[in-house]
């Protein structure tokens, strides 16, 4: 397989794969695929499957690089993996249609059958952006169906300004983390630069949540 058929596979299941990350996997020697005398990439079925491995433990469970290394080291070794087993994504329209589709104010609400007033006080709380032709990105729909759950509770719109407030502030320091490497204008750089930001921001998301969730186990 070539590199385009690998994405052409995976792309479905992981938005955000691009020809520098498999580039960049492959140099923290997570994967071999093979070279032709021209000196081409060809990635195997067993190449797509260790892909996937690699990139369901990064979205499912927050693990480093450095740890997938080793669980792959194990089992190619013949060792049981540690920690549980990961959970092959096999995703939903939903999903598929956040990683490829157009979101807009009209769609998300159809999408998720909200109220468009309602998506509407999302989008003036400043909860939502609109971007270009008022595009939304791939995470609007699960900001709608979180936002109206907590609606239930009668949690509005503007009691959440200032955890997205909280959450811009988070990522400008991931961004001023990451700065460096994405300035390097190599596709390795930019690949480190997109993995480090991710696993940086799910560990503040984890961070958030603890002291959230330890919060609330000490009400009285």
């Amino acid at each position: 397989m070539r590199i385009s058929d690998v994405l052409a596979a995976l792309g479905p299941e992981f938005g955000s794969i691009s020809h520098s990350k498999l580039r960049f996997l492959e140099e923290q020697g997570l994967i071999h695929p093979v070279r032709t005398p021209a000196g081409y990439r060809q990635y195997s079925p067993a190449d797509v499957e260790r892909l996937r491995f690699v990139l369901t433990e990064q979205r499912d469970s927050y693990l480093p690089l450095k740890v997938i290394k080793e669980r792959l080291a194990a089992m190619d070794a013949g060792e049981p993996a540690p920690g549980p087993s990961p959970r092959l994504a096999g995703g939903t329209a939903v999903v598929d249609d956040g990683a490829r589709r157009v979101w807009t104010a009209e769609s998300v609400a159809e999408a998720t059958g909200a109220d468009p007033a309602f998506v509407a006080d999302l989008l003036q709380a400043g909860l939502l952006r609109s971007g270009p032709g008022g595009r939304l990105d791939a995470g609007a729909p699960d900001v709608v169906r979180l936002a109206a759950q907590l609606a239930e509770h009668g949690i509005e719109p503007r009691h959440l300004r200032t955890l997205r407030a909280s959450a811009d502030r988070q990522v400008d320091l991931v961004d001023q983390l990451v700065a460096p490497r994405r300035h390097q204008q190599t596709a390795s750089a930019q690949a480190q630069a997109a993995t480090l930001a991710a696993e940086v921001g799910e560990l503040l998301a984890r961070l958030h949540a603890t002291w959230l969730r330890r919060g609330v186990e000490s009400l009285p």
